[in-house]
């Protein structure tokens, strides 16, 4: 048995100068929140689909850090992650590249095998599993004691 989750989108007009809505019914953290084409491609602000593939894969990773690294015996202090998404317009709009950056406190690991966990995780991630024909690279620091 799996868990399910959803989102829903509404759109009005054409591309450019309609305008959407956002809602995550289920945890109430969007309630009809605006998006359009100048939030996803130029720069006024609000949400946009790369932002919100980037939170998720974010939060996937780091959680799944958290798994590996205690498995290993080592649970992490704390963990920060940078996810970024790039998005090519070059030949039509397509998902370019993701960056995880990721930085974390965990007691009496060294560098090699943090560095090892985290690129597995960078692989094997539910979000990275599902994005995987997009080249994703995984930068990771191991800070502090």
């Amino acid at each position: 048995m799996g868990i399910s989750r959803f989102a829903t989108a509404h759109w009005e007009g054409d591309l450019k100068s309609g305008k959407g809505r956002l809602s995550t019914p289920e945890s109430g953290l969007m309630d009809d929140t605006a998006y359009g084409f100048d939030t996803r491609f130029g720069d006024r602000k609000g949400v946009n689909p790369e932002e919100l593939i980037a939170a998720a894969h974010a939060g996937c990773f780091t959680m799944a850090m958290s798994l590996k690294l205690s498995e290993a015996g080592h649970p992490p202090a704390a963990i920060d992650t940078r996810a970024e998404v790039d998005l090519s317009t070059d030949g039509g709009p397509s998902l370019s590249a993701i960056r995880l950056k990721t930085q974390a406190r965990v007691p009496g690991l060294d560098a090699a095998a943090f560095r090892a966990i985290a690129d597995d995780v960078g692989r094997h991630c539910p979000v990275s599993r599902a994005l995987s024909a997009v080249p994703i690279t995984v930068e990771a620091e191991l800070v502090g004691g």
